[in-house]
């Protein structure tokens, strides 16, 4: 089984031509208000498109024919896990399973195997409101399972959630998504990398990049997936030997398989750019001079923005080097840190 999505709205200026294989599950990224959440809203029923979208032979919608919500075999986890307030962690799940048309005995008995898959039988007998903002997204999970969709939708599923709570629900994520189809919207590069086999980059409402997880994170070639991925790009042109022609001059890298003369992309990653306030002795084999625009925590380190690249240093390098916004400063990339591959 496999989702064939070719749509647009125009008036949110979306237009989407999307593939996800057979029991594997796709990452949507990009800035906010890229459309994203326009592409769940499409494929779960929820809001008319021009176009057409398929689950192999099933028609989701085409012009003149639309399929009801509750019958295209798609359920959707939100960030808010969105129980029905009144009934038990149990009596949720069995509501899903009870729609499959299971009796409700036997429905019963599902739920609480289902909430046992996700580390959640011992809240089985709890309402909502006694439940954690965790334990209830367990719940969620274990009920949009239970539905048994042919396509599940994750609008950001982790993002309310506190760095522990989601560490664990991650983990059980990437065990329960196996072989499944899924759409995962998410801002978070981790559930891209744990959870996705392919990532989607959508930008302006248009996916402007598209590939296996692997692939992108290694070589991302719009500026958003090197900003997600941890990376700076410089783009050019091939000049031959180990060298790419950028705006700022020759970028050397550690190798070069290109073309003379075709587009091309030079990544590194932050950590690996020294920055000094003099120009540095020697002749370091990428040397560029840029503005300092701003300086911004990154974990235990410090994120030097500057109009050209980024750079992390620890805090006492930041207070070493003195530096302000709109100071000048030399930075250095050593060739072995840099890739380069076509763009």
């Amino acid at each position: 089984m496999s989702l064939n999505a070719r749509f647009a709205v125009p008036d949110r200026d979306v237009d989407i031509d999307l593939v996800i294989p057979r029991g594997t599950t796709t990452a949507l990224v990009g800035p906010n208000g890229a459309g994203k959440s326009t592409v769940l809203q499409v494929l779960a029923g929820l809001l008319a498109a021009q176009g057409s979208a398929s689950l192999d032979d099933d028609v989701l919608f085409e012009t003149g024919h639309s399929t009801a919500p509750h019958r295209r075999g798609v359920a959707m986890l939100a960030q808010e896990p969105l129980l029905f307030p009144r009934m038990t962690a149990a009596r949720n799940v069995s509501f899903a399973l009870r729609a499959r048309g299971i009796g409700r005995r036997e429905a019963d008995i599902q739920a609480r195997k289902w909430l046992d898959d996700v580390a959640a039988g011992e809240f089985a007998d709890r309402l909502p409101r006694q439940l954690s903002g965790g334990q209830a997204q367990r719940v969620a999970i274990a009920r949009a399972l239970a539905a048994s969709p042919r396509l599940l939708l994750l609008d950001e599923p982790l993002a309310a959630l506190d760095v522990d709570v989601a560490a664990g629900i991650r983990s059980t994520l990437h065990r329960l998504l196996n072989g499944r189809m899924a759409l995962l919207v998410t801002h978070e590069i981790l559930d891209a990398a744990l959870l996705a086999d392919h990532i989607a980059v959508v930008q302006d409402g248009r996916i402007v990049e598209h590939g296996p997880t692997q692939a992108i994170l290694r070589e991302p070639r719009t500026d958003f997936a090197a900003q997600i991925c941890g990376l700076n790009i410089l783009r050019g042109v091939a000049a031959g030997g180990d060298r790419v022609r950028c705006e700022v001059g020759d970028v050397v890298g550690a190798e070069n398989v290109l073309r003379v003369g075709e587009e091309a992309i030079a990544a590194f990653s932050p950590a690996s750019v020294a920055v000094h306030k003099h120009r540095p002795e020697g002749s370091p084999r990428n040397l560029f001079t840029a503005r300092v625009l701003e300086m911004r925590p990154q974990r235990h380190l410090m994120r030097l923005h500057t109009d050209l690249v980024d750079a992390d240093l620890t805090p006492t390098a930041i207070a070493d080097l003195a530096v302000h916004p709109g100071d000048m400063v030399h930075l250095a990339v050593k060739a072995a840190e840099v890739r380069l591959y076509s763009a």
